[in-house]
């Protein structure tokens, strides 16, 4: 089994800076992947970006590309999102996901955390 553990949501004003924290433990074996996502509410869950465990190599959704940077700590398998210049449509509960495997060129997130909130006040 895989755990994963955001941290590091909260309140912050427009234009400000929050960093999210996604602890990844457990068989940490043949991990594909590991991306973020968030839902505001009464939306669907959508995709913010993701990061290559193997080459490192960063995918972002156009709506945060330029903002967010998504990185990882080797040594404690953690992986951050900095999330800069907020705006208050930025508000969700943002997960951390994990997938080992791609189906038909698509990934499969097997895992999930918890979720964290991140409000953005205008």
């Amino acid at each position: 089994q895989v755990q994963l553990v955001e941290s590091g949501g909260g309140l912050v004003q427009a234009g400000g800076s929050l960093r999210v924290s996604c602890a990844v433990s457990g068989h940490t074996f043949s991990i594909y992947a590991l991306g973020w996502f968030r839902q505001a509410p009464g939306k669907e869950r959508e995709f913010v970006a993701r990061l290559h465990w193997g080459a490192g190599h960063t995918v972002y959704d156009d709506s945060v590309k330029g903002r967010f940077i998504i990185s990882r700590d080797n040594n404690e398998n953690t992986v951050y999102l900095q999330m800069n210049n907020l705006k208050p449509e930025d508000t969700a509960v943002y997960f951390c996901a994990l997938s080992r495997r791609r189906v038909l060129g698509k990934f499969q997130y097997e895992f999930w955390g918890q979720g964290t909130q991140i409000t953005v006040s205008s």
